[in-house]
């Protein structure tokens, strides 16, 4: 009895090891390197999506490179929230170890050089109050998630919020 008794410990204390060991389930959004670095999830002043006159173009999400070493191809990367909108990166915009590129609202013309890409959609994407942001990458698998809430993310009320430096 007392073998059995010392098997059953040793077993148990096995798997209570392999449970602190074992990796979160948040660790895999962060096995890229691309992840949201922040998003103005409040657009400044009175929300309006018309597209001529909105302010659809100052809501943003910021993706960053954080790799060291790496430029990192966005086509076929997906952006999307909790309540299932997304958006897909359809053209080839290359960024480079440490570049961003800012996902606005709206209307525009892509550009390198300013680091940005329209939606082409002039509704609002996130929520004011609550949201969740998925980015995944062109495999499927997710690149980074964040969820947050205007009172809790947000304590300057500003609107943005960071999620990486």
């Amino acid at each position: 009895m007392p073998i059995r008794t010392a098997a059953v410990a040793t077993i148990a204390v096995a798997g209570a090891l392999a449970a602190l060991t074992a990796v979160p389930a948040q660790a895999a959004e962060y096995s890229s390197a691309l992840k949201v670095r922040g998003v103005q999830y409040d657009a400044p002043g009175r929300d309006s999506n018309r597209c001529s006159t909105g302010n659809t173009d100052e809501e943003y999400l910021t993706v960053k490179n954080y790799s060291s070493s790496s430029t990192v191809n966005l086509r076929g990367y997906v952006v999307k929230d909790a309540a299932g909108n997304r958006f897909t990166f359809t053209a080839n915009h290359y960024l480079q170890p440490g570049d961003y590129v800012k996902l606005r609202g709206g209307n525009g013309t892509d550009s390198d050089k300013y680091n940005v890409v329209y939606r082409d959609n002039c509704n609002f994407l996130w929520n004011n109050d609550k949201d969740t942001i998925y980015l995944y990458k062109p495999s499927g698998a997710r690149a980074d998630v964040h969820a947050y809430t205007r009172s809790g993310s947000d304590p300057d009320g500003n609107g943005y919020i960071t999620f990486h430096k």
